[in-house]
């Protein structure tokens, strides 16, 4: 059964009509939970924490942020915030959904404890809701807004699924105390055995013949990201033939 008595943050006036002037903001306190998180990792968030970290006892902040649930939303927003996309639309839209997919993948890189942060649409926050309207604004003109979700869908997975990849696999590096050529090595033995057995051609091919994997993280995304965007235009309506002009006539 629906909460009734649920009131989303973002529909909370963040300074009250009467009374004192709030002492701190809603930006202040995502602030300190990205710099503690930063440093620490998500774990380490709690009101407490962020209490300590700018000067204000713990039970006040709940003034501001009633609870963890609204932390969460405040901190995803604030992340959102980071992701610059001035000037888009811009009418290339190809151009436009390359920046945006670099400027999400280095936010993650940036923070990788974002996996742990869930993003709602249901509850978007200024930052996610300016988001939504420059990236959807790339394809609106030529599709529908259906069609639009789906290829946004498409590829905001795609970036996110290989963000997280990288984050994932620096932190089993990081949690070895080896160096990452070191960490691959391990598996070469086993890797061996696999090739020399003859049951597995398809890992061979992988293992032996592709290009892909021998690319650095940077171009192993945009390797990605290029087939992606292939897939998109493919999905968009045909550029109508430009009209010749009259006087093209009259010569």
């Amino acid at each position: 059964m629906a909460d009734a008595e649920y009131t989303n943050i973002w529909m909370r006036p963040e300074r009250p009509a009467r009374g004192p002037k709030p002492a701190y903001s809603r930006a202040q306190i995502a602030e300190a939970a990205v710099r503690i998180a930063d440093a620490e990792g998500a774990e380490a968030v709690t009101m407490r924490r962020i209490a300590a970290e700018i000067g204000a006892g713990a039970m006040s902040l709940y003034r501001y942020v009633p609870s963890r649930d609204d932390l969460i939303v405040l901190v995803a927003d604030r992340l959102q915030g980071e992701i610059d996309l001035d000037g888009v639309p811009s009418g290339d839209w190809r151009a436009d959904l390359t920046r945006y997919a670099h400027e999400v993948r280095a936010m993650w890189l940036r923070h990788p404890w974002v996996a742990t942060v869930h993003r709602s649409l249901l509850a978007p926050g200024p930052n996610q809701l300016r988001l939504i309207e420059r990236v959807m604004g790339v394809l609106d003109p030529c599709l529908s807004i259906d069609e639009n979700l789906g290829l946004m869908a498409i590829l905001n997975g795609y970036v996110e699924s290989a963000a997280r990849e990288e984050v994932s696999r620096a932190e089993e590096v990081r949690r070895s105390g080896l160096s990452e050529p070191e960490w691959l090595a391990r598996s070469y033995p086993y890797v061996e055995r696999l090739l020399s057995s003859g049951d597995y051609p398809i890992f061979t091919k992988i293992a032996t013949d592709t290009r892909h994997l021998r690319l650095g993280r940077d171009d192993q995304f945009r390797y990605g990201l290029e087939r992606v965007l292939d897939c998109i235009a493919a999905a968009l309506p045909p550029t109508p033939p430009r009209r010749e002009r009259r006087e093209d006539h009259d010569d």
